[in-house]
């Protein structure tokens, strides 16, 4: 899928929760416009760039907050299933990027625009991570209290690495981005296109072709792999807090890794070097995006947005 000027730059930025909600912090609406606008400043040369441009989110923090606000008005507001709790989350956090975005670049007199698009995203019905739910979302819990919101909710509870007990969900693979053409079309239209949030929304397609959510989390990172390989687009960022990779990490071994080639890092993948609850997904996502046609994928700290899409910094995994 292509139909827009071939010779226009085709990237995706895929920005995590940190750029949208602070981590150890209230995370007051004040403090996610705070976060917003900084987000804003860090973009605003790739936004006003002559560029195809796609920029994805997490909805980490929020959509725990969403969850939380359930788990204590239960008995008085019915609790809303995770697929609306995805929907919303996405909405929000789109809504504040949109606006700031778009104040960032009239700051500086580029009339260009910032679009969100609510996004579904299909996955298999018969995903095995139906079967084994570990993908946790929300706050910590003391044990006592996790019992009582499995009594109340029916959530599948669990303890999370010595930390404490958290809500887990199944997380799927994406399969399909329902209505990617539209995001091709915006795209090609010149606007900025803020879509996938949080992984997108899961949904799974019935035989008759209408489609139904379900209660699960999908990836944000694998699926901006998959709608930037559907939109054969060349370059994704993947934006966090972290400057770099880094193997060996925490020891006295420890290495950052500046360029890499895919089936380099496949091989330190496929030997545990990335834990599935930190840089695990966005090396996977960087590994599939190479796989299915990209050409650069891009691991860096969101302050270091331009530099990283030029090469300058971060991990450049290269085919």
């Amino acid at each position: 899928m292509n139909n827009g000027d071939e010779k226009k730059e085709r990237v995706l930025i895929a920005i995590g929760g940190n750029a949208t909600h602070p981590t150890r912090r209230p995370g007051t609406v004040e403090q996610q416009i705070e976060f917003a606008v900084k987000t804003g400043k860090a973009l605003l040369p790739i936004l006003e760039m002559d560029n195809h441009l796609i920029i994805t989110h997490g909805n980490g923090p929020v959509v725990g907050k969403i969850l939380m606000r359930q788990v204590m008005s239960s008995e008085v507001v019915p609790p809303m299933t995770m697929d609306v709790c995805v929907a919303h989350s996405q909405g929000g956090i789109a809504y504040l990027l949109m606006q700031n975005l778009e104040n960032a670049l009239r700051a500086v007199d580029n009339s260009r625009h910032v679009v969100c698009l609510l996004t579904q995203v299909e996955i298999d019905p018969d995903d095995p991570a139906f079967n084994n739910p570990t993908k946790p979302v929300g706050f910590f819990y003391s044990e006592e209290e996790a019992k009582d919101v499995h009594n109340k909710l029916g959530w599948h509870m669990a303890e999370d690495s010595g930390r404490g007990w958290r809500y887990m969900v199944p997380s799927p693979k994406p399969k399909h981005i329902v209505d990617i053409s539209l995001v091709e079309t915006i795209a090609n239209s010149g606007a900025v296109v803020i879509a996938g949030g949080g992984g997108g929304i899961p949904v799974i397609r019935n035989s008759d072709g209408t489609r139904k959510g379900v209660e699960a989390v999908i990836d944000k990172d694998l699926t901006s792999a998959l709608m930037a390989n559907v939109m054969q687009i060349d370059t994704m960022l993947i934006l966090t807090a972290i400057d770099a990779v880094r193997i060996h990490y925490g020891t006295e071994q420890e290495q950052t890794l500046g360029e890499v080639s895919c089936a380099e890092l496949e091989k330190l993948h496929a030997a545990g070097e990335f834990s599935d609850g930190s840089m695990g997904p966005k090396v996977e996502a960087a590994i599939n995006f190479i796989h299915g046609g990209g050409t650069r994928a891009v691991i860096a700290h969101l302050e270091d947005a331009v530099s990283a899409l030029q090469g300058k910094c971060g991990t450049q995994v290269v085919r």
